[in-house]
C-alpha cells in the first residue's frame, strides 16, 4: 500500500521553540499534495520548555493554530492531545528543559530512538517523520532512528517555507483566506500568499538487516551505532575456547554445545582447505572427528553420551543440515541477516558434489 492508504497514519516530528513546523508540515502533507497523507494522529518529541510552546501555540482551546488549520481546510479528526507530546527525559526520568550538555544529548538520542522503535512496531501504521524542528542534533537523531527502524511505508521530510515567512512567530500555514501578519520589521504580510513545500529526504532502511533485539526499543542510540559500525567493518570472530562461546564486536553468539562444536569443527576443516562434502551414506570419519572436537572443546560432557549415540553409525546429512540451520539461526538472532552473512556456513557445488565450509580466514579469527 501507499503510505496514505494505511489505516493508522502518524506525523512524527521534533519541536523546539517554533512549533509552527507542525502546522506547516501538516499543511504540506494534507493540503498541498495530490495524494494527501492526512495523519490520524500527531506525535511530537520536545523538551519541557518546548512542550509549553506547543500547548499554547497549537493546542490552546481559544487560539490554538492546529485546530484552526483543521477547520480552515475541513480536515477529518486528527488525534493530537497532551499525551502525544513526548518530553525528553534523562536517565533518572527528569524532564529536560533544554538539550545542551553531552549527557543531555545522549538522553535525547536514547529517548528519540525508543519513541521511533515503539511507533514503527505497528505494521498497520505508516509514519511520516519531519526533522524540520528542534535543535539540529534532535533532527539528526530522529532521522537516524528512522533509518534504523523505518519500513517501506515510512517517509522522511523537511519543510520549506517562503523566505519572507520563514520563522515568523505569527505564521503557521498558508491560510485559505486573506489574513494579515507582520514580519520581523513590522511590515504587513498576507499569510495567504505564503508557499509551503515538503522536501522528501531519501534514507537507507536498515531494519531488514538488523537483529530482533535492536527492534524492541530496549537498546540505546549509542549501542545501535556500535552495531551499525560492526556491519560496515571487516568481520572478526572472537572465540573464547575455555568458555565455549563466540562473539562478534562484543555481541555474544548463543549456540548449544552441540552446535558450537559443529561450528568449530567445520571452521577448522575450512581453514585447512578441507570442506565437508555432502554425504550419500552416513560418514564415520566425520562422526569420529566431530566427537574428538566435542571432547576437546566442551569440558562438561553433559550431552556427550546422547550425541555419541546419535553419531554411533556415522554422521548423516539430516543431522548436519540441522546443525547448519541452527548455526544460522543463532548468528542471525545475534547479528541480524546482514551482519551474520560472513559467518554462516556456505555451500558450493550441486547435488552429491556439494561442499560446506565457512569463508573466514585466519586473520578474521581471534582466539582467547
Amino acid at each position: 500500500m501507499e503510505p496514505y492508504e494505511y489505516p493508522r497514519r502518524i506525523l512524527l516530528a521534533v519541536s523546539g521553540m517554533s512549533p509552527q513546523i507542525v502546522t506547516e508540515t501538516l499543511y504540506g502533507l494534507a493540503v498541498n499534495q495530490e495524494n494527501s497523507f492526512i495523519p490520524t494522529e500527531v506525535h511530537l518529541i520536545t523538551t519541557k520548555t518546548g512542550a509549553k510552546e506547543i500547548q499554547l501555540q497549537l493546542l490552546h482551546p481559544a487560539t490554538g493554530q492546529f485546530n484552526r488549520l483543521c477547520e480552515d481546510y475541513n480536515l477529518p479528526d486528527i488525534y493530537f492531545q497532551e499525551n502525544c507530546i513526548h518530553i525528553i527525559q534523562d536517565c533518572d526520568g527528569v524532564k529536560l528543559e533544554d538539550i545542551k550538555t553531552p549527557e543531555q544529548n545522549k538522553a535525547a538520542a536514547d529517548f528519540i530512538t525508543a519513541i521511533v522503535s515503539r511507533l514503527t512496531a505497528d505494521e498497520n501504521a505508516a509514519i511520516h517523520v519531519s526533522i524540520a524542528g528542534g535543535r539540529k542534533t534532535m533532527g539528526y537523531y530522529l532521522g537516524y532512528a528512522l533509518s534504523l527502524y523505518g519500513r517501506s511505508q515510512d517517509r522522511l521530510s523537511h519543510v520549506l517555507v517562503t523566505d519572507t515567512y520563514e520563522s515568523l512567530r505569527d505564521f503557521f500555514y498558508p491560510t485559505p483566506d486573506s489574513r494579515v501578519i507582520e514580519d520581523r520589521s513590522g511590515r504587513s504580510l498576507d499569510s495567504q500568499d505564503a508557499e509551503v513545500l515538503l522536501a522528501e529526504i531519501p534514507f537507507v532502511r536498515m531494519r531488514g538487516g538488523i537483529p530482533k533485539h535492536l527492534l524492541d526499543g530496549n537498546i540505546g542510540f549509542n549501542e545501535s551505532i556500535k552495531f551499525a559500525r560492526h556491519i560496515e567493518t571487516e568481520p572478526v570472530l572472537q572465540i573464547y575456547t575455555n568458555k565455549a562461546f563466540m562473539q562478534v564486536a562484543d555481541i555474544k553468539i548463543t549456540l548449544s554445545d552441540v552446535n558450537y562444536v559443529f561450528y568449530r569443527w567445520l571452521l577448522s576443516r575450512s581453514l585447512d582447505g578441507e570442506p565437508v562434502k555432502r554425504m550419500i551414506d552416513d560418514n564415520m570419519v566425520y562422526s569420529e572427528e566431530y566427537m574428538r572436537f566435542y571432547s576437546l572443546h566442551i569440558n562438561e560432557l553433559k550431552d556427550n553420551d546422547r550425541t555419541r549415540e546419535t553419531l554411533r553409525l556415522g554422521m548423516s546429512n539430516q543431522w548436519m543440515s540441522e546443525r547448519i540451520s541452527a548455526v544460522k539461526k543463532g548468528f542471525e538472532k545475534a547479528l541480524g541477516p546482514q551482519g551474520a552473512k560472513p559467518f554462516l556456513v556456505q555451500s558450493t557445488g550441486r547435488n552429491n558434489n556439494r561442499f560446506y565450509s565457512i569463508a573466514l580466514t585466519e586473520q578474521q579469527i581471534q582466539e582467547f
